[in-house]
């Protein structure tokens, strides 16, 4: 179970203690969790929604996007705003791409694309709070982390000795391929077989942003993987939604 917790701790504001420092295999390992992590969140974001039953929708839906913040530490909203402000001040350079991305200063672009994302995923999580549909919302951040997954296993880590390096030099690949498949299984189980052209629009958007990132960088940072997490999330909450609807 230690890899989980590895994931845990790395993925989450939750309170968890390592008894050692980890070896890199072990962290290679960590990453066949990720999904279980996202389970983890998609669980509490549902009992919260129960434990809401009765708060105002446009209530609900502003505190479950909090709690949802609040488990991440915000730590892919701020992948997701490095990247947005090296995107745009990087004029498609890829050293200059990678310095900003280092600065933890953030430029008005980054909290553009913060707020619409946010905006966003409020109002996608108001429709479903409206239509009685918060179970599925379990989907989201289980989708969103084995896209991290994904994006570990198919492409390069371009910083070299950084911890992403270490991560998917170590991962262990085919049992990588098993989890995700899983993954899919499970949501089609959990959302039907409705789900399955939001994980075809899924795989369209991850195949979008992964060229983007190769392209420019030549692979991906721990900010570029940051920022596919939020917005895959992002693309199933507001699919969900529109679903709902």
């Amino acid at each position: 179970m230690l890899p989980f917790w590895i994931a845990l701790q790395f993925l989450s504001s939750l309170p968890v203690s390592l008894p050692g420092m980890p070896t890199p295999a072990q962290m290679g390992r960590s990453v066949l969790f990720y999904p279980a992590v996202g389970l983890l969140f998609g669980l509490l974001l549902w009992l919260a929604g129960q434990l809401l039953q009765g708060v105002a929708a446009p209530l609900q839906a502003a505190l479950l996007l909090a709690l949802w913040v609040l488990l991440s530490g915000a730590l892919h909203l701020d992948g997701l705003a490095d990247s947005a402000d090296a995107w745009l001040g990087g004029f498609g350079d890829r050293e200059r791409t990678l310095q900003i991305m280092k600065d933890p200063r953030s430029g008005p672009i980054a909290v553009v694309t913060l707020v619409l994302v946010l905006l966003l995923k409020f109002c996608a999580l108001w429709v479903l709070v409206e239509h009685g549909a918060g179970g599925v919302l379990v989907l989201a951040p289980v989708v969103g982390r084995a896209a991290m997954l994904g994006l570990f296993l198919t492409t390069p880590y371009v910083r070299a000795g950084g911890l992403g390096a270490a991560l998917a030099e170590h991962l262990p690949r085919q049992a990588a391929g098993w989890v995700l498949l899983g993954c899919a299984l499970a949501s089609v189980v959990l959302g039907g077989w409705s789900v399955f052209w939001l994980l075809g629009l899924v795989l369209l958007v991850f195949g979008g942003l992964r060229r983007l990132m190769c392209k420019r960088l030549g692979g991906t940072t721990g900010d570029t993987a940051g920022a596919v997490l939020e917005l895959l999330e992002l693309t199933v909450v507001v699919g969900l939604a529109v679903m709902a609807g």
